[in-house]
């Protein structure tokens, strides 16, 4: 199975968000590329918000470009067999935290964003990853910093986009 394939079998199942879910199948439906970053129409990324129930409290990246806290995530890439598996390399990556696990039931939200030319649309498929007991953080050359915020704060310094992934991932826990 391809990962454009995978990406329309996700989000076939996903039951939340049925108009953007719809917006996001008929992208894919007219563009084959439509998981790439190549794809200037605009392309499925791919995120996780790294959060850690026992101590209430979520891991955030200050975005390197965007200069914004946002919950890790980027492009897919040539060696995800899934979209799952893309959003936890990314979370991997981003937070150097090993031992990550995805919180079960697929994707929690999807976002879609407007980004600079020549793309357009960002269209992320967010899911929530579980850090384990102990785990420590090790800032990537993408981010500027990392920060692990209690749930009442990320409100305070992150965008609505990421409230809402904090509140549907806190729902589903």
């Amino acid at each position: 199975m391809s990962l454009h394939d995978d990406a329309v079998r996700v989000l076939t199942t996903y039951e939340g968000q049925p108009e953007l879910r719809r917006t996001y199948l008929d992208h894919l439906a007219a563009h084959p590329d439509g998981v790439w970053k190549a794809c200037e129409a605009g392309h499925l990324t791919a995120s996780a918000l790294v959060i850690d129930p026992d101590r209430g409290r979520v891991l955030l990246t200050l975005h390197r470009k965007l200069n914004m806290w946002l919950q890790m995530g980027g492009h897919c890439e040539p060696g995800d067999a899934t979209v799952a598996a893309a959003a936890l390399r990314e979370a991997e990556e981003e937070s150097g935290v090993s031992g990550l696990t995805l919180l079960p039931g697929g994707p929690v939200r999807l976002d879609r964003h407007p980004i600079p030319a020549p793309c357009h649309w960002h269209l992320d498929v967010q899911y929530a990853a579980l850090a384990p007991s102990g785990a420590v953080e090790a800032i990537s050359d993408e981010s500027l910093d990392l920060r692990w915020f209690a749930h009442d704060e990320v409100a305070e310094v992150a965008d609505t986009s990421v409230v809402r992934l904090l509140e549907e991932t806190r729902a589903r826990l």
